[in-house]
């Protein structure tokens, strides 16, 4: 005998309605919040770096508007890393200089030679700790300049975000004394025009 399936109660029309609007509203508010912070991020970015290039500053305070410090921005550097520019030229100083971390395998048609991958990632990462294109041999001492490396940028600078944290002197931490600040209407012109509330008519002058 075949079980049937129990027989679902619908839910109130009401509830689901609300349900959906709230999803609705918030939807369409996180859109505006959203594209106002990746502008707000570009502009401190744009802004952080030129002064860093100016004056070398690295960090910046976020405050909100009655000088209440709620976070800081800092700059973190970019990273720099050896890379393998010439494949050709690295191949043959290895093949010169190491022939036993040289490889040539006979395909169907073709020879291919390579490097074995062990060895060039042990070359860079003593070029990454040098800090220049050289490579010293462990068991000589003999320093070789590399071909075909080069020491280029790896990752970019960017810039970090972090809240204060609650204190003795300011037990409120930076998250919520911009929460509260925005309950309190002092942010919302500022920050998020669009999402501002209308500014109340102004009462009629008494009459005469």
């Amino acid at each position: 005998m075949t079980e049937q399936p129990e027989k679902q109660t619908a839910p109130d029309p009401a509830a689901i309605r609300e349900a959906v609007t709230r999803q609705a509203v918030l939807d369409a508010l996180l859109d505006q919040v959203k594209k106002a912070r990746d502008d707000a991020r570009r502009e401190a970015a744009d802004l952080l770096e030129r002064q860093y290039k100016a004056v070398g500053t690295t960090k910046t305070d976020a405050t909100l508007p009655d000088g209440t410090k709620v976070g800081s921005v800092s700059r973190q550097p970019g990273e720099r890393a050896a890379q393998v520019v010439d494949a050709e030229a690295f191949r043959v100083w290895v093949r010169d200089t190491y022939p036993s971390e040289h490889v040539v395998e006979f395909i169907p048609a073709q020879v291919v030679t390579t490097v074995r991958p062990g060895f060039s990632a042990k070359v860079l990462a003593e070029v990454n700790a040098a800090g220049t294109v050289q490579y010293a041999d462990p068991e000589s001492g003999e320093v070789h300049d590399v071909p075909g490396v080069e020491i280029l940028p790896s990752r970019a600078a960017s810039h970090r975000l972090t809240y204060t944290r609650g204190s003795a002197a300011q037990p409120i931490a930076g998250r919520e004394l911009v929460a509260a600040a925005w309950r309190e209407g002092t942010l919302a012109a500022h920050i998020l025009p669009a999402l501002a509330p209308a500014a109340a008519p102004a009462d009629d002058a008494p009459a005469a």
